[in-house]
């Protein structure tokens, strides 16, 4: 006899087409019958060793979060209800450029001290790995959720070149190309970037297009941070566009946003140009968050030239006044090229977690605000912050528009991605209510999208991208990654002055067939593994 029979559920199967009612049989992690109105077809009705009533649910498949930064979460927080609890069954991490493998020893230190905001300090962490496959390995050991891999761009430039602002040698080009075929080989799924971080940003396009053609020669995708998403972001997504099909690879542009005022009203000219090319033969995908401010760290605000070198090259420009007044110069009156280009408004950089809680009290305001109640000038905050943090502190960065936020989501080639960061007193409600957000705000209350279209945008469209040929849609033979939530109250319950609340609405999630939320509270289910790039 099956395992479990989920009976009389709402099937909206993540295809995009008409929901259904049916009994759903799982057993062995995988959905091995979907009986289509059972009960009103007078039929012998599927019977299993256990059995979930879903009277009033929709039954969908588990959402994919296309832009996590889990990558330690996972391992630290065996709970991770962050993820879980918004229907979340897998997660791609190694985003934005810098992540922990591949690694050697100085690499991994550099690393863990130029992303504690968005990951803490990893002292928590026993570090076995150096290798994408064994960090692949680590995660295998049990996680909440499964996990995809992308490798870190940044990461290989560290490792191979180091953080100095100058092009590859030959060797060095060479070494990275081997880097990145071996992380392909061992079972990562692309390859992100993060274009406006140290040491990523100094790679020029040629460089990244010999890597993106290894990537591509294994059937892996490119996903970069590209070098603007404020004054030029135009022609940095036209700059990616280029690039990819110069390598002949595929390209999912991270959080797809058109920020900053230079940039309110203009997602239409951004989907023009993704729809031209397109047309042209080309193969792109995007992932958004539901909400407008953005969020990242503080020290990613500086211009790269001050970025040089590292964490502690960083750390001594700051102590210098000389080279702070310098760096102030480029980031209040030029518009440093860590600010997308636009010279700084203080008001709209938050402080949302510090590493150091003696600092709490920045938290929860805006520089400008911190500034005004210490009577100094807001960068004389933000440098003493970052000097006494260590670069710790992390932003949410108030500059979005809501128009280009739901014009970017309805587009055929959108899927959903939280850039979800959990450190911090205050972080971006994103990171445990983008799901729900989508489900309740801009499909019930709303209605920007409908919700088999919604849906569709978190499940299958990922899947597709990811190229897992099991996942993403409610079929006979496919994984039993689902989730079940009630279409009338499923609601992110994360706010900013509250961000770290669970969604409603969202009673049962399965991973592999596995209960890892029942009845709205998590289980003790470790039942997440890696998701390997799946061999052409």
């Amino acid at each position: 006899m099956e395992e479990l029979v989920i009976r009389d559920a709402d099937v909206v199967d993540g295809s995009g087409a008409d929901s259904y009612r049916a009994d759903v049989v799982i057993d062995g992690g995988r959905i091995v019958s979907i009986v289509k109105e059972a009960a009103a077809a007078g039929c012998q009705r599927p019977r299993a060793r256990r059995e979930l009533d879903a009277e009033g649910l929709v039954l969908s498949p588990g959402f994919i979060d296309m832009h996590a930064h889990s990558d330690l979460a996972l391992l630290r927080d065996p709970d991770h209800s962050a993820k879980a609890a918004q229907g979340v069954t897998l997660e791609v991490i190694g985003q934005d450029g810098l992540s922990y493998a591949p690694v050697d020893d100085r690499t991994l230190a550099e690393v863990r001290r130029a992303i504690a905001g968005w990951n803490g300090p990893g002292d928590d962490i026993d570090f076995d790995w150096r290798s994408v496959g064994a960090y692949l390995d680590r995660l295998d050991r049990g996680i909440a959720v499964n996990a995809a891999y992308l490798i870190p761009q940044g990461t290989v430039r560290a490792l191979a070149v180091g953080w100095d602002d100058r092009e590859a040698t030959g060797a060095e080009l060479e070494h990275m190309r081997r880097l990145v075929a071996e992380g392909m080989e061992q079972g990562a799924v692309g390859m992100s970037s993060g274009l406006t971080y140290t040491p990523g940003m100094y790679a020029k396009d040629a460089e990244l297009t010999e890597l993106c053609r290894v990537v591509a020669s294994y059937g892996g995708y490119y996903c970069p941070h590209h070098r603007s998403y404020g004054a030029g972001a135009l022609q940095a997504y036209e700059e990616m566009v280029e690039l990819t099909r110069d390598a002949g690879g595929p390209l999912h542009l991270a959080h797809a946003t058109m920020n900053f005022g230079v940039n309110k009203g203009k997602a239409p000219e951004l989907l023009t140009l993704l729809d031209d090319a397109l047309a042209a033969g080309a193969d792109i995908t995007l992932d958004t968050y539901p909400y407008t401010p953005g969020c990242t760290t503080l020290v990613a605000m500086l211009p790269s030239w001050a970025s040089e070198g590292g964490p502690e090259q960083i750390m001594k420009r700051l102590a210098d006044d000389a080279t702070a007044e310098r760096i102030r110069h480029h980031i209040e009156e030029i518009g440093s090229d860590g600010c997308h280009g636009v010279r700084m408004e203080w008001d709209t950089i938050e402080i949302s977690g510090t590493g150091d809680p003696a600092l709490g009290e920045y938290v929860g305001r805006t520089v400008l605000e911190s500034a005004r109640r210490r009577g100094e000038t807001p960068w004389t905050v933000a440098r003493n912050l970052l000097l006494a943090d260590r670069l710790a502190p992390t932003i949410l960065q108030h500059v979005g528009h809501e128009e280009n936020v739901r014009a970017i989501m309805r587009h055929r080639v959108h899927t959903g991605g939280s850039d979800g960061i959990l450190q911090g007193t205050k972080p971006h409600p994103r990171a445990y209510g983008t799901f729900p957000h989508y489900l309740g705000h801009y499909v019930r209350e709303l209605g920007v999208l409908s919700l088999q279209e919604c849906v569709a945008h978190l499940t299958s469209r990922p899947a597709a991208r990811l190229r897992l040929p099991d996942r993403g849609l409610v079929r006979e033979g496919y994984r039993a990654d689902l989730v079940l939530f009630d279409p009338a109250t499923v609601a992110a319950g994360s706010t900013y002055e509250n961000p770290r609340v669970l969604p409603t609405g969202i009673p049962h999630v399965l991973v592999d067939g596995r209960f890892v939320m029942r009845d709205g509270r998590r289980t003790d289910v470790l039942a997440g593994r890696s998701v390997r790039r799946t061999p052409r």
